[in-house]
């Protein structure tokens, strides 16, 4: 049975390049960046130069990059540092309904625990926030904008500079979730003016547990681990060396072959989008159609179900998603999909296929052949379909 796996934006495997430059800082350069001596001192040197690495990626300067475990913890800081930090000066945040749990959830404890009032935009079919309705909802006490750069269920790409420019002199703090755009869209922190922006390093074939937020020179936040002086004393602890080190690595193979990989996977997600609508009826296509991720597919196939779907796809090799891996196990319907306007029903039955670098034209036409079947079988079995 072949092997297929289109689930890239739930994780992607460490690319092997990666593996080779972490693996020395397992064993005979396993030492403190907080110890003095040469085998600390080296280890010190491995993460100046990985914050190099990530920073390049973003045309930012290296003392802006703040290593954290990951995309969720700097959401976290991110949004709890600035709502902590100015809540004398308000306690109103804007966000969107279509933000990653980690921005959500997060929203959703500082209204219920702390007294914030958090206002949740809109967006359209494609899932597209107006700039215009963000400026209609700043308010004085408005002390941070949170809107994600790139969905990870549906793949819009936001128009950011847009909205940060709509922020930048109200004097709120403006910060964007970039886990899935980071290493696939050209972000440039010179010129787009957001003071506070997430990352992770294993949706670009770096390791799980490393992330890091990009703080602008300027902006006051405060740590949500405390107890050490790492990390400018904003994320105490000792510091990852291993997985910053391949973190580093993988901005760096991203930046050189960004172009490269964009170009290959946006013509395999061609063909796999013109073969799943050519061989299936009624196929809604979830996401803007043009300002979307390279690699994403996200559509909704009307009379079947959605785990059904994947355990199916499963059974002949094929690894893909319902939407988020951070719900996965949840029988709810996707918030996004709901927001951009789909029914219960409809969003129910969603596939989110999303590509990676060393995926083949053989792997797409075996998807193709592999999914028309299961979607006619579970149609047949459905009393909605047949009526």
């Amino acid at each position: 049975m072949q092997r297929v796996y289109l689930d890239h934006a739930a994780t992607t495997p460490v690319d092997q390049e990666v593996v080779e430059t972490m693996n020395p800082y397992f064993s005979e350069k396993f030492g403190n960046p907080s110890s003095i001596y040469s085998l600390g001192r080296e280890a010190q040197k491995a993460l100046d130069r990985a914050r190099e690495q990530v920073a390049q990626l973003l045309n930012a300067a290296p003392e802006e990059i703040i290593f954290t475990s990951g995309g969720s913890e700097s959401d976290n800081q991110a949004i709890k540092a600035v709502a902590f930090n100015f809540s004398e000066k308000g306690k109103h945040i804007i966000t969107t309904e279509i933000e990653h749990h980690a921005v959500l959830h997060t929203c959703k404890y500082l209204e219920k625990k702390h007294g914030f009032e958090v206002t949740y935009l809109p967006v359209d079919k494609y899932g597209l926030v107006d700039p215009q309705r963000l400026k209609d909802e700043l308010r004085d006490d408005t002390i941070l904008v949170s809107i994600i750069f790139a969905n990870n269920e549906i793949g819009t790409i936001q128009p950011v500079k847009e909205l940060a420019l709509a922020v930048e002199n109200h004097g709120a703090y403006f910060h964007t979730d970039a886990v899935q755009a980071f290493g696939t869209v050209d972000i440039d922190l010179d010129s787009l003016p957001v003071d506070l922006l997430s990352l992770s390093a294993h949706k670009i074939y770096g390791p799980k547990g490393i992330g890091a937020l990009y703080v602008r020179k300027g902006t006051k936040i405060s740590p949500l681990v405390h107890g050490g002086a790492q990390e400018r004393k904003l994320r105490a602890g000792t510091e990852n060396v291993p997985a910053v080190v391949g973190f580093g690595k993988a901005c760096e193979l991203s930046q050189r072959y960004r172009e490269e990989r964009n170009t290959k996977i946006k013509t395999l997600r061609k063909r796999l989008l013109d073969g799943i609508m050519e061989n299936i009826d009624e196929v809604i296509l979830n996401g803007h159609p043009q300002r979307r991720l390279p690699n994403n597919i996200n559509v909704c196939f009307k009379y079947v179900e959605g785990e059904s779907l994947l355990l199916n796809l499963d059974m002949v090799g094929i690894a893909a998603s319902s939407g988020s891996a951070c719900t996965s196990g949840s029988l709810e319907a996707s918030h996004v999909l709901l927001a951009v306007g789909l029914s219960q029903e409809v969003a129910h039955g969603s596939l989110r296929l999303t590509l990676g670098k060393d995926t083949t034209e053989d792997e797409i036409d075996y998807t193709v052949k592999e999914l028309v079947p299961i979607v006619e079988k579970l149609r047949d079995m459905s009393p909605l379909y047949s009526e």
